[in-house]
């Protein structure tokens, strides 16, 4: 049976798998080229009756990885293979998308439980790093030794491993994986190395726990953030109405928006019960270093309060330009998901592309 895991969560399953002693696999996208339908680094765990948690991408592919990973399990041998989604037209199974992608199976990824521990913890905690996968193959064998480490943000710059401090940190920099495949040569092992950044956590912090901060929560909790709703109403900060992580705070809501720590991992939405409130929110948070602030209303609140903000001199042009206002990607959202739909985009767009690239024209309503 496949089940959706959240980004984070896939390293924590990892270790409460191996401390109960479970047999499984770890399938571990290597390296894509091309169009493939998931990226570098993605990962899923196979069971020996070729169930799966997660997903590397679905379809025939990821039915042969489930077939090999059941496989691995049984030999314990660790398998390498690529599938290649060549196929020419639409009737026939074999997958069209023409990307190439390699995918490792491990199925002893308890010598490596320390390691995936470490990265889920320090994730958790805000920190940073890089894991690195070894897969070395010797010849004449054609069973894989897979190695997996872990190299702290700060020891980054003296890494002496392959594939050297530079280029580990252009992968944390860039936030995008490296992948090097050295064939053997004149009996040398073929080695194949993955080094993939594993960021802190992304947060949210939603001031508003009705019917937008609800069922915005869902959608953020799914794409792996860790999230906070704040209310001054006890009936909206009942934990039962949010999914399991998913933290609720009832008081004072620009007191608790102040005190909460706040830096480059985290966004904060403004979804309450009115403009005043909202009002009072955003004094607090207008000049809080986070990396995405909105604040839900039409475009008549937003230029009313953007007027009084600045003429009082609550904010400047620049403090308030960063706001995002109305809030949401316009993709013509009406109905309270719709718009959580749009938010949670918004939310991606300014986190992988930039911050002009969610910029606001959604005009939406108060809940």
């Amino acid at each position: 049976m496949e089940t959706f895991q959240k980004p984070i969560d896939i390293f924590r399953t990892i270790v409460e798998r191996i401390d109960r002693r479970e047999a499984f696999a770890v399938a571990v996208v290597l390296d894509t080229r091309g169009s493939t339908p998931r990226e570098t680094g993605a990962r899923a765990l196979i069971e020996p009756n070729g169930n799966i948690t997660g997903t590397i991408g679905g379809g025939a592919m990821e039915g042969e990885a489930r077939r090999r990973g059941a496989e691995a399990i049984a030999s314990g041998r660790a398998v390498v293979f690529e599938c290649r989604f060549e196929g020419v037209g639409l009737k026939e199974a074999i997958p069209i998308c023409g990307g190439t992608m390699r995918v490792l199976l491990d199925p002893s990824p308890d010598a490596s439980r320390e390691i995936y521990a470490r990265a889920r913890d320090l994730a958790q905690a805000g920190q940073s790093g890089i894991l690195i996968t070894t897969v070395t193959t010797e010849i004449p064998e054609t069973t894989p030794k897979v190695e997996v480490r872990w190299i702290d943000r700060g020891e980054v710059a003296k890494a002496t491993i392959p594939p050297g401090a530079e280029v580990l940190q252009r992968v944390l920099e860039e936030e995008t994986p490296f992948h090097l495949l050295k064939p053997g040569e004149a009996g040398a092992p073929t080695v194949e190395i993955l080094a993939e950044p594993v960021l802190a956590q992304p947060v949210l912090l939603i001031a508003g726990g009705g019917h937008v901060g609800c069922a915005l929560a869902w959608q953020a909790a799914m794409i792996g953030y860790d999230v906070t709703v704040v209310d001054d109403r006890p009936e909206y900060t009942d934990a039962a109405r949010y999914p399991d992580g998913v933290k609720t705070v009832c008081g004072d809501i620009p007191g608790i928006l102040a005190a909460f720590p706040s830096g480059p991992e985290t966004s904060i939405v403004l979804v309450t019960r009115g403009h005043l409130c909202d009002d009072a929110a955003l004094e607090v948070c207008i000049r809080k270093p986070a990396a995405y602030l909105g604040m839900i209303g039409s475009r008549r609140k937003t230029a009313l309060m953007r007027r009084e903000f600045l003429q009082s001199g609550r904010a400047t042009e620049e403090e308030w330009n960063r706001i995002y206002a109305p809030i949401g990607l316009d993709i013509g959202a009406l109905s309270v998901p719709e718009i959580a739909v749009s938010i949670a985009a918004q939310l991606i767009a300014a986190r992988r592309m930039g911050h002009s690239a969610g910029m606001p024209t959604q005009e939406t309503q108060n809940d």
